[in-house]
């Protein structure tokens, strides 16, 4: 299995030379080919999703607008709380409404809300 065993090497105990072992190499891959299924047009091994971004990319995304949601709603009740006097409660309500806009905005980033933008029903782009 290391590249060093005896049934690699030929008959006499040397080493093929690099032609043998490419010409070799290609039979191999012509018999593999020939017994792989044929791949459905216009799909790769190694394509990436419909929208064009990979798994980390969108898994990325998906995570920020959540955060960003309910930052902001943190952020923006501190204010409220500290201007208008109405601790703890400008935080809390404003903290609630900040987990809602980050779940819809990953709901709407991932495609899952169902929104559709114009008279013809078409999805937003």
């Amino acid at each position: 299995m290391s590249g060093n065993d005896a049934r690699d090497e030929g008959n006499d105990g040397r080493v093929p030379p690099d032609s043998e072992l490419s010409a070799r190499l290609r039979r191999l891959e012509s018999q593999i080919d020939r017994k792989r299924p044929p791949a459905a047009p216009g799909t790769s091994a190694g394509s990436k999703p419909s929208n064009g971004r990979s798994s980390l990319g969108q898994a990325m995304t998906l995570s920020t607008e959540f955060v960003a949601g309910v930052i902001a709603g943190g952020i923006l009740g501190w204010i409220v709380d500290h201007v208008f006097g109405t601790k703890p409660w400008g935080l809390i309500v404003l903290l609630m409404l900040g987990f809602v806009a980050g779940v819809f905005n990953v709901m709407r980033a991932s495609g899952f809300s169902g929104a559709r933008s114009g008279r013809d029903g078409s999805p937003d782009a």
